[in-house]
């Protein structure tokens, strides 16, 4: 499945190019013979309505058709998503519930708290991933919060797996003797069991984000703000691994006009755009806020390069190498790209095996590669976008004859 994940600055149109991209998608599918199949999923938690023409349908249910034969669109519902979460771990903590003479909420109780959207998000992407869809356009939310988004999974798991430790849930069977023995109370089955299912769960959405079918797609108006949003967020996304696509300057004013007021905004838009990256998809301004689907067809049209392209059947995970230098210079290098990358905002740790990396606002904590854990630290450098990190063998560790 090729998956792209749209998002971009608040207010830059990221909802509405998520949506002319899928229905592009659609219509390129439909007109290339050799393409078979090619059913796209438009995935958004705003509402579309208007600008489809029609009420996406929901993920759980049945999404709704738009537009050409092969083109479908769901909303994401946090606050239903929040209450029925909420009502299964309510089963499952039943009997802990009884004990504590607690009343359960029922589900017109329930309110969405802070949060709450991001979980439903993941896991729609999860059942996206799992219902056949040729291609997956993701309405994500601003860059921001998309990047915090993006890194969550990983970021959870690490936590699932330093609090509840794989070796201990193996070890259930004996919880009730080991609790009689040492009169200790233990943890109750249903926790991890409700862990077990959040690492399945969270096993899948990562994967999904990490997979060389996944690109993001970033949107921004050209502009000193977009400049410097879409800079700041090359550099996370190359910390956490991921893919990013040519971005797409959007609402594009005509390039030729006699109005001076007008012009000047044209000369600033194309001075930026000038600074960004080669290949971009660029939308045009068309004069008005994009509405209904008329609109959205419009373009649609006029920016068919924003149709998904089908993977790279030779792409590969995104990996950070490692350079042997032991011969020459009884080091290891480990190359970590990081475009835009400024170094008084760098900052690296050796933690056990693990490398705390952060970048501005960024961190992400990393494992080391095998061959990396039997050495010490001994310095780093960014040149040219890239972060290098030196590692000398540790002679009580490393094995004799290397």
């Amino acid at each position: 499945m090729r998956t792209v994940l749209v998002t971009g600055p608040g207010g830059a149109g990221r909802t509405t190019i998520a949506a002319a991209t899928a229905l592009a998608t659609a219509e390129a599918i439909a007109a290339d013979a050799s393409r078979t199949g090619g059913r796209v999923l438009l995935l958004s938690a705003d509402p579309l309505d208007d600008l489809l023409g029609t009420a996406p349908g929901a993920l759980s249910t049945d999404p709704a058709p738009v537009g050409p034969a092969g083109l479908w669109a769901a909303r994401i519902d946090p606050a239903e998503h929040f209450r029925t979460e909420m009502t299964g771990f309510q089963e499952r903590i039943a009997a802990g519930l009884e004990l504590l003479g607690a009343r359960r909420l029922d589900g017109e109780e329930l309110t969405p708290l802070p949060g709450s959207g991001h979980s439903a998000l993941l896991h729609a992407v999860r059942r996206a991933a799992a219902g056949g869809w040729d291609t997956l356009v993701v309405d994500l939310p601003p860059l921001t919060e998309a990047l915090a988004l993006l890194a969550l999974p990983e970021q959870l798991r690490r936590y699932l797996r330093r609090l509840l430790p794989q070796e201990r849930q193996a070890a259930r069977a004996l919880r009730p003797m080991m609790a009689q023995l040492a009169g200790i109370p233990m943890p109750a089955q249903w926790l991890y069991e409700t862990a077990a299912r959040w690492e399945t769960e969270l096993a899948a959405v990562q994967a999904l984000i990490e997979d060389p079918a996944t690109t993001v797609r970033l949107v921004a108006e050209p502009g000193p703000a977009a400049a410097r949003a879409l800079a700041t967020a090359r550099t996370a996304l190359a910390l956490y691994g991921l893919r990013a696509e040519p971005p797409v300057p959007n609402r594009l004013l005509p390039q030729e006009t006699a109005d001076p007021w007008l012009a000047t905004l044209v000369a600033q838009q194309r001075k930026y755009l000038a600074e960004w990256p080669a290949g971009c998809l660029p939308v045009g301004h068309l004069g008005r806020d994009p509405h209904g689907p008329d609109d959205l067809a419009l373009l649609a049209g006029e920016s068919a390069a924003l149709a998904v392209r089908p993977a790279d059947p030779g792409a590969g995970p995104v990996v950070w190498p490692v350079e042997d230098r032991i011969a020459e210079e009884n080091l290891l290098v480990w190359s970590i790209p990081l475009p835009g990358a400024v170094k008084s905002e760098l900052d690296l740790v050796r933690k056990g095996d693990e490398l705390l990396l952060t970048v501005g606002p960024f961190r992400r904590i990393v494992p080391l590669p095998s061959v990396l854990r039997r050495c010490d630290v001994t310095g780093a450098a960014l040149r040219d976008g890239t972060l290098r990190v030196r590692f000398t063998p540790d002679p009580a560790l490393w094995p004799r004859g290397h």
